[in-house]
């Protein structure tokens, strides 16, 4: 985020000023007077990725699911915990794929496109996930490709004013976006951004589409990259960093590519 507004918004590394919001989405608290007054971003981060999408008008959110087993529990079990989270519809098309792991992918798919509808509007995980229904398209994609073609429903009602796309890449990176996206960043990640005007939800508003022709935004950055241009901004604390290295990295989970 700093990486992004020190570029952007021209305001030194270590006199940026975050805050969140009373339901946790983080913000700019610095005072800008100008055409970037509205500059709105979001962040996610799961397995091998950190995302970023940032939007100088309209409210964004963004979501990154890793495809992986749910833990002890078999796919058809995790399925029925989850049922509620989504629609008969959508719950036809993730039981439609070919197999178990496909259609873990597809309900990750989901879980990336709703996340990142609520992260825009800034609401909490009281939502109730069954008023927003994704009509998903293409139901399969290419990696490294952008998509745009899903379609939400709000309450039944289709939400034009809003769009959702996904894209594919490589692996252990960070990835940065400054447009509404939908992407398979590779064989296991899906991101999902939504873009809509800052008044809300449920409202008229105009149609994103009429902005200029959307053209892949995405840059890859290493963490090295991030933290080039950076100004400490806290003093150096070397037992932390200690203490931080001494810890033992989690285990990998096994390859799910068999299943």
């Amino acid at each position: 985020m700093r990486k992004l507004i020190a570029e952007k918004l021209c305001i030194p590394w270590n006199e940026i000023h975050l805050q969140r919001t009373s339901k946790g989405k983080p913000f700019l608290a610095n005072s800008i007077f100008s055409v970037y007054s509205n500059y709105n971003f979001n962040v996610s981060h799961q397995g091998d990725y950190a995302v970023l999408a940032a939007e100088p008008e309209l409210q964004v959110g963004i979501d990154v699911m890793k495809t992986d087993l749910p833990g002890s529990s078999s796919i058809p079990n995790f399925f029925r915990i989850m049922k509620r989270q989504f629609t008969e519809t959508e719950w036809h098309v993730i039981r439609s794929m070919n197999n178990e792991w496909m259609q873990l992918d597809m309900f990750h798919r989901h879980w990336a496109l709703k996340e990142s509808f609520l992260k825009a509007i800034g609401v909490g995980i009281g939502f109730n996930l069954q008023r927003i229904e994704f009509n998903v398209s293409p139901l399969q994609m290419e990696i490294g490709k952008v998509y745009s073609e899903t379609q939400m429903l709000l309450d039944g009602e289709k939400e034009e004013e809003w769009t959702f796309e996904t894209d594919l890449n490589p692996r252990h990176v960070i990835l940065m976006s400054l447009r509404n996206e939908e992407t398979r960043l590779d064989g296991y990640h899906h991101v999902a951004v939504a873009l809509g005007k800052q008044e809300g939800f449920g409202q008229q508003h105009t149609d994103v589409c009429s902005m200029q022709p959307h053209r892949p935004q995405f840059t890859l950055l290493t963490f090295e990259d991030l933290v080039a241009p950076g100004i400490p901004i806290t003093p150096e604390d070397s037992a932390y960093w200690d203490n931080f290295c001494s810890k033992q990295e989690s285990p990998v989970k096994q390859s799910s590519n068999s299943r």
